[in-house]
């Protein structure tokens, strides 16, 4: 907050410099006239100061100063008094004799009083007339305006955004993490009523070695200590344990029914803020998200949403119009060319179908860890043309293609160009590789391959790879 000027004025109630004398002669019992008091302050906030008697305004002819104001001065005051009768001043009443002292007007104190007195007059007058064009008496000021119905609410009388959120919210958990390898925050949500918890990865991964403490903060504000029960950076997804029963479940909906403009809404706690709220819709599907670091890389075949998402909400569910999870929320854009810069929501969130993570779930609460599907191939990262390209040549241990593998099997030869996958085209290597990644071990997926100049469709049938 900037720093305010000290008032010039004194505040009311405070205490006030005695007037300055009066220079001249005053009726006994009238205070000595002066400059005006400090403290006054106008009802409107705005301190005024009283101008000096040479700074008021001049108009022709003898005037005197009143209490609301200047007019003219009665002939009387001009010497034309009756005989016997004691001179009269500007309020009408008699004055002593003056013609020993030296003729001033009215001080600055009572410029102060004439304002007030003004003021509440005007005030006085415009409730005067409110009151006779109303007809209504004084008392009807303290009548108390009207209200709302003081009924209380329950989940039935809520609706839209509000019932989604009463309905998800007691689902919802917040996430610290503290280990020897770093401390982190995210969200969750609660997958089964036996204790298993939903999140991402990238949240609990800050925790995965000796030492590590995860805590899981529920919507009442309890807490209790979680388990890793499984995880893998493939699919950014993880699964913890807490030791309690009786909690209520998020079902997890086809994410295969989704379309562009659904509303959703995402709940978690961005920034620590447990419990947030945001709504948006569904921006686009099988966006190729590519995240986390060069040792742990997930790829997803992302739903997009406007819905605003922040760090801390990683983990939490995207919900349909029903309260059900159609997407785990994981990663927001960041602007081009601004490197390190921290990132907030810009209306580009992106979230793991419920598909994906439903199977994924499946398999870390069963085995502790979770497979992929694969077509065996590498792939050349340097190729810019068009599809995504195989490489002609091998790594350490991997061969171009893996010998009887999905694409060996298929006829594909090293230098192949894939142009598609299932009839969507695709540019980059993420872009395949995240279709791949949508589907499960054993689905077959039909590929359109340009050898030389030649191109055709082939089937293969996805092999599969446990999680590293």
């Amino acid at each position: 907050m900037e720093p305010v000027s000290e008032n010039p004025f004194v505040p009311p109630g405070a205490p006030r410099p005695a007037p300055t004398p009066d220079s001249g002669s005053h009726e006994p019992g009238r205070p000595p006239l002066g400059p005006p008091p400090v403290g006054y302050v106008s009802p409107t906030g705005y301190a005024p100061s009283a101008p000096p008697p040479s700074a008021q305004p001049a108009t022709a002819g003898p005037h005197v100063q009143g209490p609301f104001g200047t007019a003219p001065a009665h002939p009387q005051h001009q010497g034309s008094e009756r005989p016997g009768q004691a001179p009269l001043d500007g309020w009408g009443r008699p004055v002593p004799d003056q013609r020993q002292a030296p003729a001033r007007g009215l001080g600055a104190g009572w410029m102060v009083l004439v304002l007030v007195v003004a003021l509440i007059g005007g005030a006085l007058g415009g409730w005067g007339a409110q009151t006779i064009a109303t007809g209504t008496q004084p008392e009807a000021a303290s009548t108390p305006l009207p209200t709302g119905t003081e009924a209380a609410r329950d989940l039935g009388d809520l609706d839209g955004t509000a019932q989604i959120a009463a309905q998800v919210l007691p689902s919802v958990v917040a996430i610290e993490v503290r280990g020897d390898q770093g401390a982190g925050t995210g969200s969750g949500f609660v997958l089964r009523a036996d204790g298993y918890i939903l999140t991402n990865n990238h949240v609990v991964s800050a925790g995965a070695g000796a030492g590590t403490r995860i805590e899981v903060i529920f919507s009442d504000g309890s807490q209790s200590t979680a388990e890793i029960v499984g995880r893998t950076a493939e699919y950014d997804l993880a699964v913890l344990r807490v030791d309690r029963d009786g909690l209520t479940p998020l079902p997890l909906a086809d994410s295969d029914q989704v379309v562009v403009g659904d509303p959703v809404v995402a709940i978690g706690a961005p920034l620590g803020l447990q419990g947030t709220v945001t709504t948006g819709i569904v921006s686009a599907l099988n966006r190729p998200v590519s995240a986390g670091s060069m040792d742990e890389t997930a790829f997803i075949n992302a739903i997009q949403t406007d819905a605003a998402i922040n760090p801390g909400n990683s983990g939490g569910p995207l919900v349909d119009a029903r309260g059900e999870v159609v997407g785990i929320n994981s990663a927001i854009a960041q602007p081009p060319g601004v490197p390190g810069a921290a990132p907030g929501s810009i209306g580009l969130g992106f979230a793991i179908p419920s598909n994906q993570a439903r199977r994924t779930a499946e398999q870390l609460i069963e085995t502790g860890s979770a497979t992929y599907p694969v077509i065996g191939v590498l792939l050349d990262s340097r190729h810019t043309g068009e599809g995504v390209r195989v490489a002609t040549e091998g790594q350490p241990g991997q061969d171009p293609l893996t010998p009887g593998g999905p694409a060996d099997l298929a006829g594909i030869e090293p230098g192949d160009i894939i142009l598609a996958i299932d009839g969507r085209p695709v540019t980059q290597a993420d872009e395949l590789i995240v279709a791949i990644r949508a589907k499960a071990p054993g689905d077959s997926a039909v590929l359109t391959v340009r050898s030389g100049q030649e191109e055709r469709e082939v089937r293969v049938v996805l092999d599969e790879v446990e999680a590293g």
